[in-house]
């Protein structure tokens, strides 16, 4: 297939006409200009099995047909009024979300992301509890407004102005890396004591509430011991705090344990937000809290395009899809299929230094036997995965972890062809 397109023109036009702030993981991004399913092709028509899904993003796989069905049909019949009017698609989303996630929670404010869904979350904890301060855990990532960035524990990621104010920060969770020279057979879960420490020590002796990711997505897929959450949570409570998870990328059966993530854990949160996944790629979030929460927002608020007739319809496609077609028990089959593959591949290469997480969110931190970072190498993995049309995701605080977190559709026939390639690039990048 010849290409209709000129790539250089259109690089010339993104450095031209985008922010400079707009980078692409590839120093030679291909053009993608379609998807289907588990793959993405660019404009020369080559194939890539892709392994990241739009960042955590196309759960159901590009163009899902019967997904797509319904955003169509939405969008010939009614696309816009805003929530100052009422339409039937954003209601019977809210329903579903109260159908399917955990404890008593019931009540949503539908957005555009998952930015604004725990800008809402912050919002709605500190009108309830009547304080200001705010919890976050190191390497964290929230979004990319100035207070969710202000959250975000992560140097790459934080603002360049200064921070949103009332915001600390707590050791996370960080086993392979953990701040207090620990393992985990002889921790004593120390990162929650820490979380005690900063509400004794940064706070005025309580919070509003504390936000946390139950798999760190941006921060590297780092995931926590098993018992972490409930551990946390009993600290929370003494401390009268309220728990928002963040679950925009491990939300709706990615972990392949429960629908949400921090259900697995074991622990009910008192707020939850969600985007990413939920549409598939149209643009969406929501926020959901209890009822007794919900009642602290009274006072008129109003959002343009949040819960749209097109994002809400599709968001309902979306999650039928997955339960349907028991995408979730999928997710856990596949992933511990790439688990068992990493960790072959570990015993010939132990630069794979920390293979972790939980169904479709993983990661491999990849490190020599000192725990260096090997940034370089990774790079070269990530480039050389593109070449031989595997696209992965990359993250960590020092950019080493490779992000294994496909549309939940794949099969162990494509995690074949990308063991084997991975193989032969680790042969060619490490030996």
């Amino acid at each position: 297939m010849t290409s209709t397109l000129n790539k250089t023109n259109y690089k010339e036009k993104r450095d031209k006409y985008l922010l400079p702030c707009i980078k692409h993981i590839y120093k030679d991004a291909p053009l993608f200009v379609k998807g289907k399913n588990q793959f993405l092709y660019d404009d020369n028509g080559k194939e890539y099995l892709d392994l990241f899904a739009g960042i955590v993003t196309v759960s159901v796989g590009h163009c899902n047909d019967k997904v797509l069905a319904a955003t169509i049909k939405q969008a010939s019949t009614l696309q816009h009024t805003s929530t100052a009017f009422m339409t039937q698609p954003i209601i019977d989303l809210a329903e579903k979300l109260a159908s399917i996630t955990p404890g008593k929670l019931e009540v949503s404010f539908i957005t555009n992301s998952g930015t604004e869904a725990n800008e809402t979350a912050i919002r709605l904890a500190r009108l309830k509890s009547k304080k200001n301060e705010v919890i976050a855990l190191q390497h964290s990532y929230h979004g990319e407004s100035h207070l969710a960035s202000s959250l975000t524990g992560n140097h790459n990621w934080r603002p360049e102005l200064p921070a949103a104010n009332s915001i600390v920060f707590a050791a996370n969770p960080y086993c392979y890396r953990c701040p207090f020279k620990k393992t985990p057979d002889n921790c004593s879960l120390e990162c929650v004591k820490d979380v005690e420490r900063v509400i004794q020590t940064q706070t005025p002796g309580s919070a509003a509430c504390m936000i946390v990711e139950p798999i760190q997505g941006v921060g590297g897929a780092i995931t926590p011991p098993a018992d972490y959450f409930k551990e946390l949570h009993k600290v929370l409570q003494k401390y009268g705090i309220y728990l928002i998870a963040d679950e925009v990328q491990t939300g709706f059966g990615r972990t392949g344990q429960a629908m949400f993530g921090i259900t697995s854990y074991g622990v009910d949160p008192d707020i939850m937000t969600m985007a990413k996944g939920l549409a598939n790629g149209i643009p969406i979030g929501a926020m959901i809290a209890t009822p007794e929460m919900a009642k602290a927002a009274t006072k008129q608020q109003i959002n343009t395009f949040g819960g749209n007739p097109i994002s809400s319809a599709t968001a309902i496609a979306v999650i039928d899809t997955i339960i349907e077609e028991k995408l979730m028990d999928n997710c856990k089959t596949i992933g511990d299929y790439i688990l068992t593959g990493l960790n072959e591949l570990k015993k010939d290469f132990p630069v794979l230094a920390d293979i972790r997480g939980k169904g479709l969110m993983l990661g491999v931190e990849i490190a020599n036997s000192n725990k260096d970072p090997l940034v370089d190498e990774t790079n070269k993995i990530i480039e050389t995965l593109k070449d031989n049309g595997i696209i992965i995701g990359k993250g960590g605080i020092f950019g080493n972890v490779l992000r294994i977190k496909p549309p939940m559709i794949i099969t162990k026939a494509n995690v074949d062809t990308f063991m084997q390639q991975l193989q032969k690039t680790l042969s060619k990048v490490v030996k």
